[in-house]
């Protein structure tokens, strides 16, 4: 009996040793080498595998990064901070872009907007949506019923009165409310846009003003008011075109009713340094709602009630004579 214990022990040990090897020997033979800059991007990124920049995770970024299918600063999370990092590892120089939020494109509260029905039900968007559009009139607006708050691990969208609000500073842009919500009511805008069209209906407005008290009715006064052509006008609403929008608030002071977001108490003011001023005349040929005053090689000032706070003259000014206070 002894005998027999010590040769099953002696029998497993060498089974042990002869299968320890051959995996030893298989893991160098068979070894699949990984670019050293993949493990690192990795550690860089913020881990939320949030799936925002169109690949499976961080390390699925990662990966493409390395193999040159996405750019350095593909990440919607991390940012600029993020995207340095990630060009250093790549030896690149990082372009950060502009950062983008997710935003709902709607004012339909419980006061602004009328119900035709009362639902009872799943408390679901797209539940909803199935049942003759959902509560609302407005066949386009906000349901409230929360499916993007679900979607959303963040914690960036909250529902008041009636309609979701989405905390830009929490949204990572990773475009999951985007994808679930029925009435294509969230999109995208940049982080530091201000002045958004907030409405979603593609109605006439006769239509639109019956039921809703802040929905756009097609009046187009905000495109011919934009000193910058920023507005179109297609299938009965207003789009801000946010490459040309210089957040001049012009449209939302224009706005019949109210559509249009933006608080005109924030709108900046710009303002000549007279030290630096040589009295070119270039800012004042370019003010757009002619808010300059002052003759060649005299001394510029900004006549503040007429400013409008665009920072066209900033950009042209050749002696950075003009800042916004």
């Amino acid at each position: 009996m002894p005998n027999l214990i010590l040769n099953s022990v002696a029998s497993l040990s060498a089974m042990g040793l002869l299968f320890g090897a051959g995996l030893a020997y298989a893991s160098q033979k068979f070894a699949v080498e990984v670019d050293p800059r993949v493990e690192a991007i990795n550690e860089a990124l913020p881990g939320a595998n949030c799936g925002g920049c169109g690949f499976p995770g961080c390390g699925g970024l990662a990966n493409a990064i390395v193999n040159g299918e996405a750019a350095i600063n593909a990440c919607p999370v991390g940012g600029a901070s993020v995207a340095e990092k990630i060009g250093e590892i790549m030896g690149l120089s990082a372009d950060a872009g502009e950062k983008k939020v997710a935003k709902v494109i709607c004012k339909g509260t419980c006061n602004n907007a009328k119900e035709k029905s009362e639902y009872y039900g799943i408390k679901d968007c797209r539940a909803a949506a199935m049942v003759s559009g959902g509560s609302k009139s407005c066949q386009y607006g906000c349901l409230g019923m929360g499916t993007c708050v679900n979607v959303c691990q963040f914690g960036a969208i909250t529902i008041k009165d009636g309609i979701a609000h989405i905390d830009k500073d929490k949204c990572v842009a990773c475009g999951k409310c985007l994808e679930v919500c029925p009435k294509a009511v969230i999109a995208w805008a940049p982080y530091d846009q201000e002045v958004i069209i907030e409405c979603n209906s593609k109605e006439f407005g006769k239509d639109v003003k019956t039921k809703c008290a802040v929905g756009c009715i097609g009046c187009q006064i905000c495109v011919k008011a934009c000193p910058f052509n920023a507005i179109e006008f297609e299938n009965n609403l207003a789009k801000i075109d946010y490459s040309k929008c210089t957040q001049c608030m012009v449209c939302v002071e224009k706005c019949p009713t109210k559509a249009i977001s933006g608080e005109i108490n924030n709108r900046k003011k710009a303002v000549v340094e007279e030290e630096s001023c040589v009295g070119c005349t270039i800012c004042k040929k370019n003010c757009p709602v002619e808010a300059i005053e002052g003759e060649l090689k005299e001394k510029h000032t900004v006549i503040e009630d007429k400013c409008i706070g665009c920072g066209v003259c900033i950009k042209k000014c050749p002696k950075k004579a003009i800042k916004f206070k």
